[in-house]
């Protein structure tokens, strides 16, 4: 039986032409050993940034609603960009945003939380051999208004995926490989770790740690998802293991 995999990429990850061909490097690596692939972007670099800056330019009292059906087109333009690199290669994919499947919220603008998730779609998508590359970060209410999930959101939104598809693992990919005792951007000999349990992601997440966001980590924990945080550039990357084990270092 062909197992589920559900890849994350973030920002940074997909900002421009030559890193989304390395992330297709990536999604191809797993499609090709006969798994049925699942990716989550986030908006390209900078984009939801721009796009909030840009709103701001018009006024400091943004309506919320609004706020999410403008930020919610990073997302969009990230998946559309890398189905058609995919299919230019010559691979099936598909982008579907969150509306399209739907990925169902509360009303909670900007800071959403998914209620369910109708895998119907997904599902006979990928036993038709597509490759489906969804929009991290949205969903949709129950009155059809598109919602987002607030800071870590496309994280979220894959960890979810992951649970209500049964999925056998969920990779996040980004530009950090794994998760680490310190910042390893300040403390270059700071320890890496081989597994580390929900429940201490969860604090260091709560602690500031920006590798992972505390909501989607509680999912992961929830529904006993095995999440690998991995990074995208580094072709012999091993990343951390997030699970319900004690934790471990390399």
């Amino acid at each position: 039986m062909n197992r589920i995999v559900v890849q994350k990429f973030g920002g940074s990850s997909v900002e421009n032409l030559d890193k989304l061909k390395i992330v297709s490097e990536q999604i191809l690596k797993e499609y090709k050993k006969g798994n049925k692939v699942v990716v989550v972007v986030s908006a390209q670099g900078k984009t939801t940034d721009k796009l909030i800056q840009d709103e701001l330019e018009i006024t400091n009292n943004v309506n919320k609603r609004e706020h999410d059906v403008l930020v919610s087109v990073g997302e969009q333009i990230t998946i559309a960009k890398l189905a058609i690199l995919l299919n230019s290669m010559g691979y099936n994919a598909i982008s579907l945003t969150g509306w399209q499947i739907p990925i169902l919220t509360d009303e909670n603008h900007t800071n959403a939380t998914i209620k369910n998730i109708d895998t119907t779609k997904i599902l006979k998508l990928l036993n038709e051999n597509y490759i489906v590359i969804v929009a991290g970060f949205q969903g949709i209410d129950i009155n059809n208004n598109i919602t987002t999930l607030g800071r870590g959101g496309s994280d979220t939104t894959a960890v979810a995926l992951a649970a209500y598809l049964n999925a056998d693992r969920c990779d996040i990919y980004t530009d950090v490989d794994g998760v680490f005792e310190k910042d390893p951007k300040k403390y270059p000999d700071s320890k890496k770790y081989k597994t580390i349990s929900y429940d201490s992601m969860i604090k260091k997440a709560e602690d500031g740690a920006k590798v992972l966001h505390d909501k989607c980590v509680k999912i992961g924990r929830q529904f006993k998802v095995p999440m690998y945080v991995k990074s995208t550039f580094e072709k012999l990357s091993k990343g951390t293991l997030v699970t319900d084990i004690e934790d471990c270092f390399y």
